[in-house]
């Protein structure tokens, strides 16, 4: 059941109401509250929720604020609630008219909003906030390039998960009470220590043979669940799980389309290249930004790793979608070669200047090639600042969910800089 927000009350002290009147009006994060369309969201989202029925639910407009807050701040869903109960500026920018001294909600509400709205309540949210940088957002020209979002697992190998499957398939027999022949709990540690050094040249074939042993027993224990489970809930429930064990069990280090997390089998490994990391675990992404303003204006998280030229589609249909104007030209590196135009869209490469070229034409595919190099900063900062570098969200939906936050982050941060250096020139003009 929804709950409208309520904006009439007033607070005369920090325990009574008016809790605007106490607060810096000059603040960024009040001004931004104050131009983001919450009617439009609270229009939006009511169908999501059902009329006179169920508990009653959190108001929207707190529910997608605390949403902005959590990419804008770098923060876990359980840090977000603690910090919101201790910040007034988070409680105003939710809407709340009257100081609030406890959470507002539960951490786990935020998971089930997400779920709620889904992809299609995010890219709304996303296009406010292109929407709200005006002209600056329909540039014609725009930077493109990929990156990888890393998902939350460990660095896989094929002892590790085997180690796992065991561990799950004596939880499963212990939960449906069957009284096992052996566990090999013992036998395991033991091996785990002989797999540590994989790497040694004499104590490798040691390693092997520990790695062989690991999943001989996973699939002693299959075959046990297998013949004491009762049929109707092996077939049912278990068949497609225990399938699945197997082919993980099966794969080889050289086998294409391997699985390399069991609670996330989606992810795939991409190839850097790079000294430093030269592999990364989670899938593929593409970010397009004005080439002046910097104002990410379409995000696109691919499913499987596909040559950068075949990204182009995808993206250029973002943009078209999120600002509501097409692309004149994309400048991309050159890891992108073999497409010139996508649709209406010119592609800039790097490269030789044509014969035909004038001096000014050299001179402009040539600052424009140069000026590409600013999304590469822009990556770092969706990385390191706006929760991109680790996803900590599930499965397919948490990809494109996480990649559309983080970017609508940017451009509200963007936004509220603009903001900033805005108020700064009127108070010199001010005091001039």
């Amino acid at each position: 059941m929804l709950i409208n927000s309520s904006t009439d009350a007033f607070q005369p002290n920090l325990f009574g109401n008016d809790l605007l009147q106490q607060l810096d009006p000059a603040d960024p994060l009040l001004h931004l509250s104050a131009v983001i369309p919450w009617l439009d969201f609270e229009q939006a989202f009511k169908k999501h929720y059902t009329q006179g029925l169920g508990a009653p639910g959190k108001p929207i407009r707190l529910m997608v604020g605390l949403l902005l807050l959590k990419q804008l701040e770098d923060l876990s869903d359980e840090n977000l609630v603690v910090q919101w109960k201790r910040n007034p500026y988070y409680q105003s920018f939710c809407g709340m008219t009257e100081y609030q001294p406890k959470l507002p909600c539960h951490s786990t509400e935020l998971i089930h909003f997400r779920k709620r709205i889904g992809k299609e309540g995010m890219e709304k949210i996303f296009q406010m906030s292109v929407a709200l940088h005006g002209r600056a957002a329909q540039e014609d020209n725009v930077n493109i390039d990929t990156t990888v979002q890393e998902k939350n697992i460990t660095y896989p190998t094929d002892a590790k998960l085997a180690i796992k499957i065991i561990n799950r398939l004596n939880k499963l027999a212990k939960f449906h009470g069957i009284s096992q022949r052996r566990t090999f709990v013992k036998e395991i540690k033991n091996l785990r220590l002989s797999i540590r050094h994989f790497r040694h040249v004499k104590k490798r074939s040691k390693a092997r043979k520990a790695l062989k042993r690991l999943r001989t027993i996973a699939h002693i224990l299959i075959r046990e669940l297998r013949r004491k489970l009762p049929q109707t809930c092996l077939f049912e429930c278990l068949q497609a799980q225990f399938l699945f064990y197997e082919r993980v069990l099966a794969q080889q280090p050289r086998d294409k389309n391997k699985i390399y997390s069991l609670h996330e089998p989606q992810v795939y490994c991409i190839a850097k290249g790079k000294d430093h990391k030269q592999y990364e675990y989670g899938n593929k992404v593409s970010v397009a930004s004005t080439a002046k303003g910097n104002i990410i204006v379409g995000v696109v998280s691919h499913d499987k790793n596909v040559h950068d030229s075949h990204t182009l589609p995808e993206v250029l249909r973002h943009i078209e979608v999120s600002r509501g104007s097409t692309v004149k030209t994309a400048i991309c590196d050159r890891g992108y070669r073999g497409k010139s135009q996508v649709y209406e869209t010119q592609i800039q490469l790097p490269k030789k200047p044509l014969k035909r070229d004038n001096r000014y034409q050299r001179d402009k595919k040539r600052k424009q090639c140069r000026r590409r190099a600013a999304i590469e900063p822009i990556i770092g900062h969706l990385k390191s600042d706006f929760r991109l570098s680790r996803n900590f969200l599930k499965g397919t939906l948490g990809d494109e969910i996480n990649l559309l936050m983080a970017a609508t982050a940017w451009n509200l941060r963007k936004w509220l800089i603009a903001f900033f250096w805005w108020l700064l020139l009127i108070r010199k003009m001010v005091l001039s």
